[in-house]
């Protein structure tokens, strides 16, 4: 379950990633797939059986476990063409093919092949031909990785209105169908702990060792602090599941979701998670290999730890080796930025263009998610263009088809989403009556149908066309995406990530935890600007309680630039000041008591 590389390619939107394997595999690059929305693979699935010349059979929703199924028949596809790349990759001829030498190319400088790939291209005659064939030897693909939101999780219903047995709800399902796939990859868990889902994985044995001590199949939880990660991993280990890795990610400096901390900031988090690695390795060895005595299994090695990773708003080379060093870490995600690498993601010419034109100001987080959880949003994205243009018209809402994300129960017994038409409707009725305020509404109103939004680009940068022609494109790029400008090559991204090249980023921004730092400082001016009929000592200590985090944080951060040298002198500098600022900023916000 290794990887060539030190970096992977998070998941992005339903449809950003969705086929990045094909992509980039062939060259040992991971990335995840988002396997939630069954629609869109299953349309991807039909778009690229036709392209490789692979038999086709639908799975239409009338057939029984259809979700699980689209899911597993898209993952052996995936696999079946990264399985064929590869071989194609190993018996390529290093005089003429690209691909073969670009796979030695993009590897960091201290993986073992790239100073073999140097002798041999240095060398002639038997001696070269021995060397290619070394060489050959380490060539492995990326890992195919999936993730599963794990809030999303509705139940579903059959024709009749009946509500189906629970292994049938959205991630149950997509679960299930990773499960019983062929890909090679790990499940990652995001979004916190779903005890049924988590549960529901003790039903698979490729998650368990086999009769070798290894795993077949990873399972990976996306976690913001140290605390949510033991409790999450004991919570696996208790039912014998082992965590192969905690992939750590920035409360408010990533794409998507943002799920903020109390103030926690990474760097204090990333300590903790250096300072108790071996800890936490040993408590969850100890929860899984009773489980494994008593269910027969055989464990794996016992000097077994998860690796560490870390992603969110890391912009050049000298950020990233510095957190892989500093907080030992295995290694670290590259999200937003590869969505201006057209060989590695799926992005339609018009967002694309949009991202280029795109200022400072257009990247905001907003209340577009129906899930009621802040959502990195582009103020000048196609969907935000159909959202706005919808309630000009006054029809606000969108057509709700795929019910993704229908948790409301506010109007009716069965759920429904909070960004269709129909939720926005009622809603504003309760306006008319006098019930709710206009702050309420406003905020409802910015609900986007992301089912719809983040699936689009997928299909449109493949020139195929969305289903009901909604081509409207929602994109959810993090807040770092903002200093990057131009479209780069595969090669130019990853020589970028490894400093083998430095791409022109814009010169005002700031170090990646000292832009963590702003954000979450802008977050606490929000959360003590909000209009509420009185203070309740509950809010004032969560208020306390999120400065004394952010005032440890810049402490902690004020020591680290005065020990380490963790980036160049002038990048230093400018950090003291800016942390002494933020330092005065954060001590002077005080709850306005009404």
């Amino acid at each position: 379950m290794s990887s060539p590389h030190t970096f992977h390619i998070p998941v992005m939107g339903l449809g950003f990633t969705v086929d990045s394997p094909i992509k980039v595999a062939q060259f040992g690059i991971s990335s995840v797939v988002s396997i939630m929305d069954d629609h869109l693979l299953e349309d991807m699935r039909r778009y690229y059986s036709r392209t490789y010349q692979i038999p086709y059979l639908p799975i239409d929703e009338g057939s029984e476990d259809y979700r699980a199924k689209r899911v597993t028949a898209y993952l052996n596809l995936l696999q079946e063409v990264v399985d064929q790349q590869v071989e194609v990759l190993k018996q390529a001829d290093f005089e003429s093919s690209r691909e073969i030498n670009q796979y030695f190319q993009l590897l960091p400088e201290q993986h073992p092949a790239t100073e073999l790939y140097q002798q041999m291209m240095n060398s002639e005659g038997k001696q070269g031909q021995v060397l290619q064939e070394k060489l050959r030897e380490y060539i492995q693909p990326g890992q195919i990785d999936v993730n599963i939101m794990t809030k999303v999780d509705k139940i579903n219903y059959n024709k009749a209105g009946e509500a189906l047995p629970r292994e049938y709800s959205d991630a149950l399902s997509a679960l299930r169908g990773f499960a019983k796939s062929k890909a090679k990859g790990s499940v990652v868990f995001s979004a916190g702990l779903n005890p049924a889902l988590f549960a529901y994985a003790e039903q698979f044995e490729d998650f368990f060792p086999d009769q070798n001590g290894q795993i077949k199949k990873g399972i990976i939880l996306k976690v913001s602090d140290y605390r949510s990660a033991l409790i999450q991993g004991r919570f696996l280990a208790k039912k014998g599941l082992w965590v192969s890795e905690f992939r750590i990610e920035s409360g408010l400096n990533c794409g998507g979701h943002a799920f903020a901390t109390d103030g926690l900031l990474v760097g204090p988090i990333l300590e903790d998670f250096k300072n108790n690695r071996a800890e936490l390795a040993q408590t969850l060895l100890t929860g899984c290999q009773q489980v494994w005595k008593e269910k027969g299994y055989t464990s794996i090695a016992a000097q077994a730890v998860p690796k560490i990773t870390y992603q969110g708003g890391i912009g050049n080379a000298e950020e990233n080796a510095f957190l892989l060093k500093h907080y030992k870490l295995d290694g670290t995600g590259w999200g937003s930025p590869f969505l201006l690498v057209p060989e590695a993601t799926s992005v339609d010419e018009d967002t694309l263009q949009r991202l280029l034109k795109a200022k400072k100001s257009d990247f905001y987080l907003s209340h577009a998610s129906p899930l009621g959880v802040p959502f990195n949003n582009l103020r000048i994205s196609s969907g935000e263009d159909q959202r706005k243009a919808r309630i000009a018209k006054n029809r606000p809402g969108s057509p709700c088809y795929k019910k993704f994300l229908t948790f409301s129960t506010e109007f009716s017994e069965k759920p429904i989403c909070t960004a269709s038409r129909e939720y926005q409707h009622l809603k504003l009725k309760q306006l008319d009556r006098g019930e709710v305020g206009e702050q309420e509404v406003n905020e409802i109103l910015e609900k986007d149908c992301l089912c719809e939004g983040l699936s689009a680009p997928a299909l449109l940068s493949a020139g195929e066309q969305p289903r009901r022609n909604l081509n409207a494109v929602t994109i959810c790029p993090g807040p770092n995406l903002a200093y990057f400008k131009g479209t780069f090559t595969l090669k130019e991204m990853v020589d970028h990530i490894y400093g083998k090249i430095q791409l022109q980023l814009d010169p005002d921004r700031p170090h990646v935890f000292i832009k963590e730092l702003q954000l979450y400082v802008q977050h606490l001016q929000k959360e003590i600007e909000k209009s509420l009929p009185e203070q309740t000592a509950k809010y004032v200590s969560y208020i306390d309680k999120f400065k004394t985090n952010l005032n440890d944080g810049i402490n902690y951060y004020q020591d680290l630039v005065q020990r380490v040298n963790l980036d160049a002198n002038h990048v230093l500098e400018q950090m003291k000041v800016q942390l002494k600022t933020l330092q005065e900023e954060v001590q002077g916000m005080v709850p306005t008591v009404s």
